[in-house]
């Protein structure tokens, strides 16, 4: 991850200068993270995740002369990618949400990579059965690792309201990882 130092100074030369191999450098460090924040959101549909992503950079590289700073730029394109989701998930006619993602099966797969392989099956199912601010607070807050004050930077929520989804999306996943288990 770069420092802030080197964000701000990449964001710096971009909008100065148009520079677009600096932004390149902003895509090539946060591309993964983005994806991988949306590839959750989406549960799993990579074609809409590739979509949200661009959508999120072309966002970002119009907007770089509204990048203030205060936060990290990791947060600052969560935010836009996150917005991009909300975006999306609203111009649908009727809310479903995404089928659920099932991971391919290998061949050969080991005991423990057969287990491993179920618990992600089981984690995916029980994120698509949360409302999606629900599943975007547990995805930026336990896959994520980020602290609840980035999260309300990211999704314009109150500290508490985050709290709350926390709190009703790990009852709803057990209720539906412990149904699963029957």
């Amino acid at each position: 991850m770069l420092s802030k130092i080197e964000e701000i100074a990449l964001v710096a030369r971009c909008v100065a200068s148009d520079d677009r191999r600096a932004f390149a450098r902003i895509v090539n460090e946060y591309a993964p993270a983005v994806r991988n924040f949306l590839f959750r959101l989406t549960g799993g549909d990579a074609a809409l995740t590739d979509d949200l992503s661009q959508d999120t950079f072309v966002k970002a590289w119009s907007g770089l002369k509204s990048f203030r700073a205060a936060a990290r730029l990791r947060t600052w394109l969560f935010s836009i990618a996150y917005n991009e989701f909300v975006s999306f998930t609203r111009r649908q006619r009727e809310e479903r949400m995404p089928e659920e993602y099932v991971p391919p099966a290998g061949e050969g797969l080991s005991d423990h990579g057969a287990k491993l392989s179920e618990m992600r099956h089981d984690i995916n199912v029980a994120l698509a059965s949360l409302t999606p601010k629900e599943r975007t607070v547990v995805v930026l807050f336990y896959l994520d690792d980020l602290p609840i004050k980035d999260i309300s930077r990211i999704t314009s929520l109150p500290s508490g309201t985050i709290k709350s989804y926390l709190s009703r999306a790990k009852n709803k996943m057990a209720e539906m990882l412990k149904n699963d288990e029957k």
